[in-house]
């Protein structure tokens, strides 16, 4: 009789036992679940031109170089910030800002464009310097040095004036180089999904310079943007060719940049 009820008792400890471990797991599944149902979207990429592009991330929008005038954003979201690389047009067009909606915006931009900008704009402009990190709805972004290295290009970009940004999203981190040659806070670059690299003459490198800089900082995926100009037009297939010689497990992925274009 003792026996039999040291048995019961084992069994039925055994069997709750069991019940609070299938509780806990299922509980722990349900947490789980809500968490990756919680977790930010990845980034949509939206190419506009040349360097202008929209970003669309937990409900968040952000447009990158306004440029083309309110009609380049016609179908897009208003934007919830925006970020400015440096002073050139390409970049910094004032008559593309004051046509979009910007209550409530806010813009972001080096200092060389901030005073550069009328008071309607500069009021809603935050500066940032090289080197910088700042925290915003959600997600982190530093802004990167970008600038030329060839004697002959260096009026083009001083060291200093320009940003090129990495945009931390959740786990996610994009760059954008702006107006840049292949430099050494390019190159050392880390845990990078997805970049955005320019390569265009005069003003900012080749694409074997492009492409030897990638292969060092290696991306998951490298998009070619800020190709075009006059008189040069880079190669982009070369350089997706040399990328994919030096390391194949890197994806070069080509949007497109230039809708309205006929090269």
């Amino acid at each position: 009789m003792r026996r039999n009820f040291i048995l019961m008792m084992v069994a039925l400890t055994l069997t709750i036992s069991c019940k609070q471990k299938n509780k806990e797991k299922e509980e722990a599944e349900a947490v789980a679940a809500q968490v990756e149902t919680e977790l930010p979207s990845k980034v949509e990429i939206i190419p506009i031109e040349h360097a202008t592009a929209v970003l669309e991330w937990n409900n968040t929008t952000i447009y990158i170089d306004p440029v083309g005038g309110k009609a380049a954003f016609e179908g897009q979201q208003r934007p919830d910030m925006i970020f400015i690389t440096d002073i050139h047009g390409d970049h910094f067009n004032p008559e593309t800002l004051n046509e979009l909606e910007l209550e409530g915006v806010q813009i972001i931009a080096p200092d060389a464009v901030k005073l550069q900008m009328e008071e309607a704009l500069s009021s809603k402009t935050t500066i940032m310097n090289n080197g910088e990190t700042k925290e915003m709805a959600g997600f982190s972004v530093k802004a990167i040095p970008m600038y030329n290295l060839r004697e002959e290009a260096k009026d083009f970009h001083v060291k200093g004036r320009g940003n090129g940004y990495v945009f931390t999203f959740g786990d996610e981190r994009i760059y954008f180089s702006g107006d840049t040659e292949d430099i050494p806070e390019m190159r050392a670059l880390e845990n990078i999904d997805k970049a955005f690299v320019c390569m265009n003459l005069p003003y900012t490198m080749t694409v074997e310079s492009a492409a030897d800089a990638v292969l060092e900082f290696q991306p998951e995926e490298v998009y070619p943007y800020h190709f075009r100009g006059r008189p040069e037009v880079s190669d982009v297939a070369k350089f997706k060719q040399l990328v994919n010689e030096g390391n194949p497990d890197i994806k070069v992925v080509q949007l497109d940049w230039y809708p309205n274009d006929d090269f």
